[in-house]
């Protein structure tokens, strides 16, 4: 069964260049930090997030997540582009950010990718079924 949590971190995964990512602000939100907060964490530590950890959106991709995923917190004041973190970057991230909040939040994150991994197997599984019985039955 799914908790209040691990469901608000759900939510809050997006699909940006074929990957599953939790926008900086989101991650602040679920941290219950400013997202400069999550910033300066990462510039302060920037040799621990590589290209597959974490990644400044484009013009482009902001805008398309801004009109696209309303649920986004993407402020359309901010000056710079929001960065976006991988399951990688959010343990990454999870080891630098120290408090309770923190560790039940990556618990929470933990749980939610191992869920989609899950759910991603059991939908090609369902997919390449030629029974159609045993498809059907499976939903």
């Amino acid at each position: 069964m799914m908790n209040a949590m691990t469901m608000e971190v759900r939510n809050k995964i997006v699909c940006i260049r074929n990957k599953e990512v939790i926008t900086d602000a989101d991650v602040a939100e679920l941290y219950g930090v400013e997202t400069k907060r999550i910033n300066e964490a990462v510039k302060n530590n920037a040799d621990k997030f590589p290209a597959d950890y974490m990644f400044t959106l484009t013009e482009s991709e902001t805008l398309d997540l801004r009109s696209k995923i309303s649920t986004t917190k993407i402020s359309s004041k901010s000056r710079a582009r929001p960065k976006v973190f991988t399951e990688k970057g959010l343990y990454m991230l999870a080891t630098i950010l120290r408090s309770k909040t923190a560790t039940n939040i990556t618990f929470a994150i933990i749980e939610t990718f191992a869920q989609v991994r899950y759910l991603k197997r059991e939908i090609v599984s369902l997919h390449n079924e030629v029974d159609k019985e045993k498809q059907t039955s499976s939903l």
